[in-house]
């Protein structure tokens, strides 16, 4: 009796264990997030089950599921995203000394309801032996009219647009950035369209001077399988442009824990290794990121690009201004 006992107790543990998950809804669609899931799973014990789409659809899909939605965790990339998400009231403030002591203030939410977990720049990318390097400085000098026909830059509806557009308007009010965003439509090689690589492969192939895109991007294009990008990055370099009175403008991909989860202590946990040195060294090296945590070194060829000082704008301040950003883009008429 006492053996069968303990034989259905240990049944009960193991099968409890076996069924220990975290639900994560993610936008992300990377190689590197996979191995990561891989090695929480095999480190904890806890399964992750993973619903991937974009952001929109995402966020409908919590907001429909309600209270009996499974999600546990909501990542997806950009200020915007993230603020509008725990505007609609989907994220959870959580306590953890781990998340606060690894994750910089400027990179987290104020209210500890999400939390950054990779960084990227936008930056400026030239062709080699242009000479642009020379005339590059400032973002504010990008709507200089002397770069006329010579920028490259996707649609106003994309969400690093409008949080670089946010931390211009951060910096020096509404009525500046409406002019600086005039500017930069009028400086335009051509209307904008495609998407970060489009730019940088136009200005590897002599269509406009100017790209603005995303590092993380042009990591991405080298050794690609697809030729054309991987010949195209051959041909660029990357300018890291400053703020006036500012550093370099920063994003993140980040998650928080959903206001219904179900599991929430096992998303603490995954949100948790997400920020540990081990889990930030592989979204560094395998995808070209920027760590947030101190200390965690960044690939060869992401280093290779040279360092910068980071603008020290909250990443909440860059969400809190996304409204006024898209209102400004169409006044400016950028499409």
């Amino acid at each position: 009796m006492l053996k069968r006992l303990i034989l259905g107790t240990l049944a009960l543990a193991c099968a409890m264990y076996a069924t220990s998950e975290v639900n994560v809804y993610s936008t992300r669609h990377y190689d590197t997030d996979k191995k990561l899931f891989k090695m929480f799973e095999e480190k904890t014990g806890i399964k992750v089950n993973v619903v991937k789409a974009k952001a929109s659809a995402l966020i409908n899909r919590i907001e429909n599921e309600g209270k009996k939605s499974p999600a546990d965790i909501l990542i997806t990339a950009d200020a915007a995203r993230l603020y509008k998400a725990k505007s609609e009231g989907l994220f959870q403030s959580i306590k953890s000394d781990i998340l606060i002591k690894n994750i910089p203030a400027e990179l987290r939410d104020e209210d500890n309801q999400w939390f950054g977990l990779t960084k990227r720049s936008r930056v400026a990318v030239y062709k080699i032996g242009s000479g642009m390097e020379k005339e590059l400085s400032t973002y504010e000098d990008l709507a200089n009219p002397k770069f006329k026909g010579t920028i490259m830059v996707r649609s106003s509806n994309n969400e690093y647009n409008q949080s670089l557009l946010a931390a211009i308007i951060a910096h020096h009010g509404e009525e500046y950035a409406l002019k600086w965003a005039k500017g930069i439509v009028a400086n335009m090689a051509m209307e904008p369209k495609g998407n970060d690589r489009y730019q940088v492969k136009s200005v590897a192939n002599g269509i406009g001077k100017i790209a603005i895109a995303n590092t993380y991007y042009v990591g991405k294009m080298v050794d690609n399988k697809d030729k054309s990008q991987a010949e195209a990055v051959k041909k660029v370099k990357i300018f890291f442009p400053k703020f006036e009175n500012g550093g370099t403008h920063i994003n993140i991909s980040g998650g928080g824990v959903v206001k219904t989860a179900p599991n929430k202590e096992n998303a603490i946990k995954f949100l948790e290794y997400m920020a540990s040195a081990e889990a930030q060294e592989l979204f560094a090296q395998g995808n070209f990121e920027y760590p947030v945590l101190k200390g965690v070194k960044t690939s060869d060829l992401v280093s290779s690009w040279g360092s910068f000082e980071e603008d020290k704008i909250s990443i909440n301040t860059l969400g809190k201004n996304n409204a006024q950003a898209v209102k400004i883009f169409d006044l400016a008429g950028w499409k």
